[in-house]
């Protein structure tokens, strides 16, 4: 497996932040994330085995970071294989597997080499679905990719995506100054 390999499954989005286009077999969902160490340690209090690993792997202070997160869902059973964090501090995506054992792959995304994440990231659901959605172990969704509904629902997601980011960065320069 490729990246950082976690045993607990990224934080769920907060539903009222999300919006989700049908797409198929799939869904995606765009949605602005804020995440604060607080926030973190209370998705996953019930579960001291989660809550370990993540006070274990968490950096010194918490994880702290802000972006838009771009969510790709089984539209059967929800459960999102694909997730792509365009945060700000440390943009990344992740394979999240579905099965009695949590395997959640976080790859870091390398700004310097590949540039703005957002646009990286759509054009990877645009083109890179199926190889993404194996590694993520979702083969089986794969024949039933309707490219015309995920092409309709990235047409609706793109411009929401790309609002929220320029609207948060304007108001982060704004707080700096």
């Amino acid at each position: 497996m490729i990246g950082k390999s976690y045993a607990i499954p990224p934080q769920p989005p907060v539903p009222e932040n999300l919006t989700t286009f049908e797409a198929g077999n799939l869904s995606i969902g765009v949605e602005y994330r804020d995440l604060d160490p607080e926030g973190l340690l209370a998705t996953y209090r019930d579960n001291p085995a989660h809550l370990a690993e993540l006070v274990d792997r968490s950096p010194e202070g918490g994880f702290t970071d802000e972006g838009v997160s771009l969510h790709v869902f089984d539209a059967t059973d929800g459960h999102e294989y694909l997730r792509f964090d365009v945060f700000d501090a440390d943009p990344h995506y992740h394979y999240n597997h579905h099965g009695p054992e949590v395997v959640n792959n976080v790859i870091e995304f390398d700004v310097h080499a590949q540039g703005d994440m957002l646009p990286w990231a759509l054009e990877r659901i645009r083109t890179r679905l199926p190889e993404m959605l194996n590694e993520a172990g979702a083969a089986h969704l794969v024949a039933g990719l309707d490219h015309e509904a995920i092409e309709h629902a990235l047409a609706q997601v793109a411009p929401i995506a790309e609002e929220a980011q320029s609207t948060s960065r304007a108001l982060r320069q704004a707080r700096a100054t």
